[in-house]
Formats: structure tokens, sequence, C-alpha cells
């Protein structure tokens, strides 16, 4: 049995380092990124922004120059947060030098489309990953249940945090950036908590966290990249928790894909499954709460839904390979999660 690993320490004034792997920012975009990048500044940190970010659109530069960049980016920083997803990373899958960026033990950040990096460095290497920020969304306050990505990734190995489950989601379309509110108390309007599917009074899930978006990481079932059967048989003897969040897929797109991860095996070895929320469309006859239950519900495993990961704010960060405990018990949600080998 292989042992996880964890990332250096993110230091006071540390380098973080911004590739755009999967796709970059246009440019009606760009003053929302200047924000982000003042916001960490104005917390001491080094900021580098790789040329590629400021290219956006679904004609990046070639996998060839963006993979250079994120070797470079391993090797230069202490974090690696690229800008948000895209469409794109999974472009680069076999090109990677995995182990180059596993021996560079900086912490890999990001969500939706980085996913589809973030949890085959995972899986290949044991070395643990952050899902659960983008540089995007680094103007938003976070609930005060949560802890800032930062924090978590300035954490010795072996250390321990809490967060609890937050009170309010957003619900509202975006609108245009200069007129989005980003304190806590406007940025998150409509009331929120986790639901076990099965409507059990009382949950209580140990296991080591894996998981992602499920549009991206889905298509890397079956496939060296998206290994979890093999992830859990060598580095989860306590089992895994699988998290999964859809982005935006309709009922029966989230039964297919979730049907597809079952019969793949990502579930031979979960203790149990947290599902984020979605604002993905519904078709008669079937919600998302039925495609879950359809796809996993015959699974014998606690399964939560409206879990505080993906498209609809706020997410807290989840640790891929960290030890965790989630528990649900009426009001009270929290998942607990231990930096250990």
């Amino acid at each position: 049995m292989a042992s996880i690993s964890y990332p250096k320490q993110l230091p006071t004034g540390g380098r973080v380092e911004v590739p755009a792997p999967s796709m970059g920012v246009p440019e009606h975009l760009h003053e929302r990124l200047h924000s982000a990048v003042r916001q960490l500044a104005s917390r001491g940190f080094d900021v580098r922004i790789r040329p590629h970010v400021m290219i956006g659109g679904l004609v990046p530069p070639s996998v060839a120059e963006r993979v250079a960049d994120l070797h470079d980016a391993f090797r230069s920083g202490d974090t690696v947060l690229p800008p948000w997803g895209g469409e794109l990373a999974i472009e680069l899958l076999d090109t990677i030098d995995w182990r180059a960026l596993a021996d560079a033990r900086s912490w890999f950040v990001g969500w939706s489309d980085i996913s589809t990096l973030l949890l085959p460095l995972t899986t290949l290497t044991g070395l643990a990953t952050m899902h659960g920020a983008n540089l995007m969304d680094e103007p938003w306050e976070l609930p005060v249940e949560f802890e800032r990505w930062t924090d978590v990734a300035a954490l010795p190995a072996g250390s321990t945090f809490t967060q609890r489950a937050a009170p309010r989601r957003r619900s509202r379309p975006w609108g245009a950036w200069e007129d989005e509110p980003l304190d806590r108390d406007r940025a998150y309007e409509a009331p929120t908590r986790w639901r076990p599917l099965d409507g059990t009074a009382a949950v209580a899930i140990r296991g080591r966290l894996i998981g992602g978006c499920l549009e991206t990481v889905s298509p890397l079932a079956g496939t060296p990249y998206g290994d979890v059967p093999g992830f859990a048989r060598r580095h989860a003897p306590e089992g895994t928790i699988v998290y999964l969040e859809a982005a935006e897929s309709t009922a029966p797109t989230v039964l297919r894909m979730l049907t597809s991860l079952r019969l793949a095996g990502w579930f031979d070895h979960a203790k149990g499954v947290l599902i984020g929320r979605t604002g993905g469309s519904t078709v008669p006859g079937l919600s998302q709460d039925d495609s879950i239950r359809r796809a996993l519900g015959g699974l014998d495993i606690p399964v939560i839904l409206d879990f505080d990961t993906g498209h609809q704010p706020p997410q807290m960060p989840l640790v891929n390979g960290a030890l965790a405990d989630v528990v649900l018990d009426g009001e009270a949600a929290s998942i607990t999660q231990q930096l250990i080998p």
C-alpha cells in the first residue's frame, strides 16, 4: 500500500504561478483577472501570470506550448493556480510528465476543467491536489464556514481542518462583472443545505477524497488517467469518498455519466458519495435527484446531495487524497480533512 504525499507548504509571500492549461481569459474579462491578482497580491503573494493566460477562446496555444508552460509553472511556483477551467485540458493528458509535476511538490489548485488534471496527478502519483478554487474566484468573499485555499495550502502535512456547510448559495444568473456583489452577505442569497439521498436522519462517512467535475472527469474512466479503482487499492485502505459535481448537464446526461463511472468501478471502494449543487435542467419524469437515485441508489452507501462544491457557489476546498470525515445530522453538517499519508 502506497502513501499519499503532500505538497510543500505555501510560505508567506510565496509564488503563485498562473498558467492556462485548458483555456485563457478573453479580453473583456481581463479586468476581473487583474482584480483577482490584486486580491492575492494584497495578502503578500507573488503572482506570476504566464503569457498564454491572456489568450482566450477555443483556439488556444498548442498542446506542446501549454504543457511546457505547466511544467515550468510547477518548477517555479509554490502553488499552480489556473485562472479558471475551460474545455481543452484533456488534450494535455498523454503529454504531461506527471512524475516531474509530483517531484516539484507544488500545490495544484483548481476546479471545473482543471479537475481533468488534478485527478490524474493524485491517482497516478499519490500527490495530493486541491479542488475548489481558481484565480478568477479570488474576488468573492467565502462564507465564514469555509477555509481559504491559501490557508489550507499553508498547513504542514499532518494537519487537520474542519469546514461546515454553507447556509446560503448563489442562485441568480451571472451578471456583468462590474455589477457583481463580492461580499458574502450579498453574494449568496438562497438557502441551501446538504441532503441525504435516501432521507437517512444521520450520516457519517470516512474515506480518502477523490473526485471533480462530472463532465470533465467521467471521460477519463477506463483510461490510465481516471483509474480511481486503482487509486483506492494503492492509496486508500480506508476506502474513498467520491465527490462529483455537474456543471450544467441535463438529468439524463447526469444519469449516463454516473452510471458509466459505476460500471468503471469508481464506487467499488467508496464509503460514500458527495454530489455538488447543479443548475442542470430536468426533463419530464426525470429530475436531477432521480438521475442520481437511479444511477447510485443501489450502492448501499451514503450519498449526500447539494454538497458545497461545484458551479453554484460557494464551494469549499477539498484535498484529493486527504482522509476525510463527513458528518450530516439534521442541521449539523461538516467535513474534517486530515493531511496524513
